[in-house]
């Protein structure tokens, strides 16, 4: 790919599909007719950089409408945003969900991740390609958790086209039914060849045990209000927590965010209320908010499950940390591979526009704030806010050295403040409780709610919702863990492995930290004796690699030298390995010393606490 036009043409309905983005070319430099258009004259400047994060929803486009980009389809693309082709190139090669290459409209995508390999993806996977072959006009791809871990295994049909749907089948097909694993082959293929005609998923209310318990804070109303309906949201509680941000005003709002404690929920766990202030302070302008919702690490849904479940509790959150950060204009940054919990927000945030929440003069308060949807397209890294924004702005999404920090330098080089979609739903009830009444639940340190996610060898999987401080075993005997347990994973493939002795452990940050292990987002994924942790370890190294941006050094290098020596103990036992896991210690300390961000600093935590932990290799 050239940083100069070929010429390929793009097809009729690669035209189309870019069109009902942009609207129609306004000159023949952008593609239109020369009868139509004056060839002397094209957009430039400000007008044209302007556009530059139309990219990505560009690339959606054709991809969503042909199935693949072609030269001819990303060339007029480029043409309607002024982007050179190879920067384009460089950006639709980055994200799994598009190729660059032919392939069939359908394409179902099989998670071969952590709980799925437990559950027999492998299996899944074999059936399906035996089954689909050439002829089938579906092409099978493997990846990474596609966030259906309680309903494992899992996998994701995409169907291109003008009314391009996705389904998602193995633990459920969106618009389909539930599965389970040993039926999970014949339903992934019966929703890959006709997914218009997939049963009905199940509902959000199934991944949640505890369901219906109005006493949940944050799952409260999951199963129990209709997602679609905003009338019904609030007859129960909905808009209470918004109607008071307005009593106590911005710096009102920011102070019961502060002295509830609330910390984040992503990982970092850095306090929300400190973050909200920084940003306010700032006096660039604009201000812009984020809320991240593309959650991949393996083994989290929770974040899917508050969206496909009470979607107008996100949008309320998201105008409230609007309102008192003084952002005018909100992005939800959408995991790709949700397709439900997209249409979900969607409707909730055209019902929401539609009666007077969010626009212009929200409530009579002369506040203005608004929500735009941008969906992802399957990349781990894009979960650091920095490679986010870059993904936003049409850029490739690599992070950012740090300083300047978002709060001051962040989306469009504005003061940006971006939270995750629980960090954002706890502020509802830390406004209707009050900051007092929030901060008694859950600990010291680590205030209110969590959700964790669990999965692997329990009963029942799914979210859960526990004050902090609740032990690892409490959360494990209301999932029903199976006998013969081995290793609990915490915190995900970035996480740490903890061993059966060890259930004991407090679920909260300062908890987990005190016994060497993460928190994280709530991952709690459960092995019993049954799965091979070589494997496992394989599969966690195999996917650090594959997701790994490539931008820095030490963990470009450092991932696939970690996978290399899994490998080759794999392969062998007993004194053989030493002088592999003396490697991997090497090499697993530079990438956590110099990599650029989070996602190589913690690429060896698993494999070194299965080591020293629960002697994996011993």
């Amino acid at each position: 790919m050239d940083l100069r036009f070929g010429d390929s043409k793009p097809t009729d309905e690669e035209r189309a599909a870019v069109d009902a983005l942009l609207g129609p070319p306004e000159s023949s430099w952008e593609g239109a007719d020369r009868s139509d258009a004056d060839l002397r004259w094209a957009r430039g400047g400000r007008a044209a950089r302007d556009r530059r994060d139309l990219l990505l929803p560009g690339l959606h486009a054709l991809n969503d409408r042909v199935g693949w980009i072609s030269e001819g389809g990303l060339d007029y693309l480029c043409r309607r945003l002024t982007v050179p082709p190879s920067e384009a190139y460089g950006v639709a090669t980055f994200y799994s969900m598009f190729s660059v290459r032919p392939r069939p409209a359908t394409v179902l995508h099989v998670c071969t991740d952590l709980a799925c390999a437990a559950a027999g993806a492998p299996r899944l996977c074999e059936a399906a390609e035996a089954r689909l072959g050439p002829e089938s006009g579906v092409t099978v791809e493997r990846g990474p958790c596609l966030g259906l871990c309680e309903r494992a295994p899992a996998a994701l049909v995409v169907r291109a086209g003008e009314d391009a749907a996705g389904a998602t089948a193995g633990g459920g097909v969106t618009r389909a039914a539930a599965v389970s694993a040993p039926t999970a082959p014949d339903a992934v293929v019966r929703a890959a060849l006709a997914p218009e005609n997939a049963p009905e998923e199940p509902p959000a209310a199934l991944a949640v045990p505890q369901a219906p318990d109005p006493g949940l804070l944050l799952l409260g109303r999951v199963g129990t209000v209709d997602p679609a309906d905003l009338d019904d949201y609030r007859a129960h509680g909905g808009y209470t927590a918004l109607r008071r941000a307005f009593a106590l005003g911005p710096a009102g709002v920011i102070r019961e965010v502060t002295d509830s404690g609330l910390l984040g929920r992503g990982g970092a766990a850095f306090p929300t209320g400190h973050k909200w202030q920084a940003t306010a302070s700032q006096p660039d302008h604009p201000h812009y908010l984020v809320c991240n919702a593309d959650e991949s690490e393996p083994g989290t849904f929770k974040d899917r499950v508050l969206m496909e479940g009470d979607p107008y509790a996100l949008v309320e959150a998201m105008t409230i940390a609007a309102y008192a950060t003084g952002a005018r204009h909100g992005y939800l940054y959408l995991r790709g591979e949700y397709p439900r919990a997209l249409e979900r927000m969607e409707h909730a945030i055209a019902q929401a526009r539609a009666r007077g929440l969010l626009g212009d003069d929200i409530l009579g308060q002369g506040f203005s704030f608004d929500i735009e949807i941008r969906r992802g397209a399957g990349a781990y890294i894009c979960g650091e806010e920095t490679a986010l924004f870059n993904s936003i702005e049409g850029f490739r999404g690599e992070p950012r050295s740090k300083p300047p920090f978002p709060v001051e330098k962040g989306l469009f080089g504005k003061p940006t403040v971006a939270n995750n979609v629980e960090t954002l739903v706890n502020v509802l009830p830390v406004l209707t409780l009050g900051a007092q009444a929030y901060a008694a639940i859950g600990t010291g340190a680590s205030t209110g709610p969590k959700l964790f996610c669990v999965s692997g060898s329990v009963d029942r999987p799914g979210i859960y919702e526990l004050p902090f401080g609740a032990t690892l075993g409490e959360l494990l005997t209301l999932a029903g863990v199976r006998d013969g347990l081995r290793a609990v994973l915490l915190g995900g493939a970035a996480g740490g492995f903890v061993r059966p002795d060890e259930l004991d452990i407090p679920l909260t940050f300062e908890g987990t930290r005190e016994a060497g292990t993460t928190l994280g987002s709530g991952v709690v994924m459960a092995f019993d004796d049954t799965v091979p942790l070589p494997r496992l370890l394989l599969r966690i190294a195999e996917f650090f690699r594959d997701e790994s941006c490539g931008q820095c050094v030490p963990c470009r290098v450092g991932t696939v030298r970690q996978e290399e020596a899994l490998h080759r103990i794999a392969e062998r036992t007993g004194a053989d390995a030493a002088a592999d896991i003396t490697l991997l210690r090497e090499v697993g300390r530079a990438m956590r010393d110099a990599s650029i961000c989070g996602l190589g600093q913690t690429a060896w935590n698993a494999v070194e606490s299965a080591i020293d932990r629960l002697g994996a290799y011993e």
